[in-house]
């Protein structure tokens, strides 16, 4: 596998695990649409490229980190995008969270030209992003992803081939369920015990040991009762991604009758210019439909 990786979507996951990259001993070839992301990874010793195009036509392994399906899709199918610089035996790798049908058929379209695609999202937030622990669920085929591993696993602790072209989507959504799911129950306990005049950090304690023991209780819990929701995943795509997977849904027939009661919460963050805090923020929503905040002074 090529040691030069170009990577397109230098945000707030994207950058610093293309940094892991380069700490790695990789070469990285970097486009954003914005400048500032690119300069950092310049200073890190990465270099920029003005297009999509020059990226894929500079890298044999083209890796993506985008917010969302449409803009996937431009970055793959546009005038001056990845398609117009990929060559047979080239790899794309796509890290974002995205419909997976879409998925499917760009995969479909890449592989008439000669080109493997592996769908790749992430779970872990910024700092999982930072510290190379995030969790990869991949789909594609399991040749292109054994040759792939060892730049994974700079990226990822938990690097899991999920099964064909789509598959590592639907692992995703499947994330992004249970992730959502944790974060308005906690949200609603800790609510809860603010109402009943219980001792906030003594519930989060308490409870992170039992069986109610999950990782927002661990990683957000402490920071949610001092409202600080600074982000780590912003809601905005918690939200993208629920609705992502309650189309899926619907076009499996798969009943989630608590994801959409998550969606609607996310929805409401949306709304409620709450969309760039991050997706643990959910608790504001309770919060408001309480009358009272769930805080703690330090």
């Amino acid at each position: 596998m090529s040691r030069t990786i170009g990577f397109v979507g230098l945000g707030i996951m994207g950058l610093p695990m293309a940094k892991n990259l380069l700490d790695a001993g990789y070469d990285v070839v970097g486009h954003n649409r914005s400048d500032e992301p690119e300069e950092a990874l310049v200073a890190h010793g990465g270099e920029r490229a003005d297009t999509p195009e020059e990226v894929a036509e500079r890298c044999e392994v083209v890796l993506t980190c985008l917010p969302d399906t449409p803009v996937v899709e431009e970055i793959v199918r546009g005038e001056d995008g990845l398609m117009a610089g990929l060559s047979e035996g080239d790899v794309y790798v796509d890290h974002s969270t995205i419909n997976p049908v879409e998925t499917e058929a760009i995969a479909s379209d890449l592989a008439e030209m000669g080109v493997d695609m592996l769908d790749a999202p992430i779970s872990g937030g910024e700092s999982g992003a930072i510290e190379g622990t995030l969790s990869i669920m991949v789909g594609g085929d399991p040749a292109v992803f054994e040759a792939c591993t060892e730049f994974f696993e700079v990226m990822g602790e938990t690097v899991t081939h999920c099964g064909p072209s789509g598959a590592g989507q639907t692992t995703k959504a499947c994330n992004q369920i249970v992730v959502a799911a944790q974060m308005v129950s906690v949200s609603e306990a800790l609510v809860f015990a603010q109402k009943a005049g219980a001792d906030l950090e003594a519930v989060v304690d308490a409870i992170s040991g039992g069986a109610a023991g999950c990782w927002t209780l661990d990683n957000r819990a402490p920071d949610m009762i001092r409202g600080d929701f600074d982000p780590g995943f912003f809601a905005s795509y918690q939200y993208k991604d629920l609705r992502i997977a309650t189309d899926a849904g619907e076009t499996y027939g798969a009943p989630m009758p608590a994801t959409e009661m998550a969606h609607e919460l996310y929805k409401s963050m949306e709304e409620n210019g709450m969309g760039r805090d991050d997706n643990s923020g959910v608790m504001q929503v309770i919060e408001m439909l309480a009358g009272e905040e769930a805080r703690v002074e330090d």
